[in-house]
């Protein structure tokens, strides 16, 4: 007895998968409300292990899908909200059309929206799952932020990008979570830990930049139509946690409060309360204002399996961040018009400093440069002509790595005129027999000598005794026998070997400088170029170059026909004569 025959490409992994055309058919939605249905939804393309055979024998380039994703888009209620939007939008057309103003309004006000909270409900079942995905949220979020008023991107967008990393960053420093901090070339790079899950995010530079071609904007905002959902409801979550008011409040808002017309001067009374909170200097208001007698230390029990050593490790890396979270606590910041005011407001606050900034910069500025009590002047000039005894002058990568360190580093090295080392990576660990560059090693140097005195000042104390009279003892030696043998020479009469060198005065060429600056100059423009013009250059560049070697190689071949011809006459005449 025969069975149904079964037909090729009709079984097994062709029936799990299915093509982007097909898929979008089914749901009846255009190429665009189908892509941006998966980023809402979290759907992804997928590559079959045996495209072939799921692609029916072709070997064409298709998109696929699972079939079981595409059955669960089919009752989306979105999907519905972009059919009605399409409506409304011929609707308008047609009002627009018929000059029929009354029906434009009304379609106006009831135009069609929709929301994606069951979305980030339906794809983070818990909250530390949201707190998982959060970076590629912020890092975009961040970007947005930053874009300017153009028609790329949705203001409204733009601004409430804006709020929602503004509201962000004031927890990270009201938490005290941020942990390291990188300055690269595509931006500054953040790590925070938020209840326990550690965050990267990067923030590009406020740097004025023209928007590239080569990006579609559209995927990006729908994207981020997601992203700002989704950090909307991390922000409320965490702030309850500290038990502070959301939306945020400034505490004391009297002390930043400005007159009313310098606030009609400074900013719009809808952009005001952002911009207060984007200052970054003042503290948040809470619900419940904190009980001193509720902060009461919490007993340590040992964690099951964990050994006598494992548990000590554990207890100093605690000491030790609770120590980097008060790294600037009693140190007061003002900094200079020139340095990057906002991410090192953040960072310093972070760390429990305070800072300020003149007020013509941006409102929010808590104290003048005249205040007595400033401890740390952060400058990024060659030099100043006026100083103030008592106060550090330093220069603005002192505190991203000080924060890296996890200590107070050096001020001498970062002093204003000062060639700075490299800005090292805090996220590189080297492992045994990795390189590590020298700036490295004297830094781990510099914190192997701190932990030492922070954890065994007790037995250095005891120590310093025997050890530090041992070595007095030696350097007195080494110092007497170089004396008893100065006296020995003096006494017998000899002269004492003085070696004295005459000093060459170095010219500068100037023109030579001039080249070289001009010529470095060129360099930094070619590397900074977009990837187009850079191949066109390098094709101009090309060309160029090819003509002067032509053109040397036909000068070398005249040369030669010269040298020729000379040689001739040379040899008839001497056959003449």
């Amino acid at each position: 007895m025969g069975g149904l025959e079964k037909k090729k490409y009709e079984r097994g992994a062709a029936t799990n998968y299915i093509t982007r055309n097909k898929a979008r058919k089914k749901l009846q939605l255009s190429l665009a409300d189908f892509r941006r249905l998966c980023i809402l939804k979290g759907v992804y393309p997928h590559e079959p292990k045996h495209k072939k055979k799921v692609n029916k024998g072709s070997t064409a380039a298709r998109t696929f899908y699972l079939l079981k994703d595409i059955k669960f888009l089919l009752h989306e209620p979105i999907v519905n909200k972009f059919r009605e939007y399409k409506v409304f939008v011929r609707k308008l057309r047609k009002a627009y059309a018929k000059s029929e103003w009354n029906s434009v309004e009304r379609l106006k006000d009831n135009k069609p929206g929709y929301k994606l909270d069951h979305i980030v409900k339906e794809r983070y079942p818990t909250f530390i799952d949201a707190l998982r995905d959060l970076d590629d949220a912020l890092s975009m979020c961040f970007l947005f932020a930053t874009f300017p008023r153009t028609g790329k991107c949705h203001v409204q967008s733009i601004h409430l990008c804006r709020r929602l990393t503004v509201e962000f960053l004031n927890y990270i420093i009201t938490s005290r979570s941020l942990r390291k901090v990188f300055l690269s070339i595509k931006g500054i790079y953040y790590q925070a830990e938020v209840l326990g899950q550690p965050i990267t995010w990067i923030t590009p530079y406020a740097f004025s930049h023209d928007h590239p071609t080569d990006v579609d904007y559209r995927v990006m905002a729908t994207f981020t139509e997601f992203y700002t959902t989704l950090l909307g409801f991390v922000n409320f979550r965490i702030y309850q946690t500290l038990n502070l008011h959301y939306p945020p409040k400034i505490e004391g808002q009297a002390a930043i409060e400005l007159k009313p017309e310098e606030r009609e001067a400074y900013a719009l009374e809808s952009e005001s309360y952002v911009e207060k909170l984007s200052a970054l200097s003042a503290s948040l208001s809470r619900v419940v204002a904190p009980n001193p007698e509720d902060d009461v230390e919490v007993d340590e029990f040992p964690v099951d399996g964990e050994s006598a050593e494992q548990e000590e490790a554990r207890r100093k890396e605690q000491e030790l961040l609770e120590k980097q979270k008060k790294l600037f606590n009693g140190l007061r910041f003002f900094l200079n018009r020139e340095v990057p005011r906002e991410p090192l407001a953040f960072i310093i606050r972070c760390f429990g400093g305070e800072v300020s900034w003149d007020k013509s910069v941006c409102i929010g500025a808590t104290y003048n440069v005249t205040d007595p009590q400033i401890t740390h002047q952060i400058v990024d000039r060659p030099s100043l002509e006026k100083q103030v005894i008592g106060r550090y002058y330093l220069q603005p990568q002192w505190v991203f790595d000080s924060v890296n360190a996890k200590m107070c580093l050096p001020v001498a090295d970062y002093f204003p005129g000062v060639l700075l080392h490299p800005h090292l990576s805090p996220f590189v660990s080297e492992k045994e027999g990795d390189y590590i560059p020298p700036e490295k090693l004297k830094l781990l140097a510099l914190q192997r000598g701190e932990n030492q005195e922070s954890g065994e000042e007790e037995e250095e104390e005891e120590d310093d005794e025997d050890d530090g009279s041992e070595e007095e003892d030696d350097t007195d030696r080494e110092d007497e026998g170089r004396l008893k043998k100065m006296e020995e020479q003096r006494s017998q009469g000899k002269k004492l070997p003085v070696k004295v060198t005459a000093g060459k005065v170095k010219l500068e060429d100037k023109q030579r400088l001039a080249l070289e600056e001009q010529s470095e100059e060129k360099r930094l423009a070619i590397m900074t170029m977009k990837k187009r013009e850079k191949y066109l250059y390098q094709k101009i560049m090309f060309g160029k170059k090819r003509k002067v070697r032509e053109a040397n190689k036909l000068a070398e071949k005249r040369k030669a026909h010269d040298a020729a011809v000379k040689t001739k006459k040379k040899s008839k005449k001497a056959r003449r004569e």
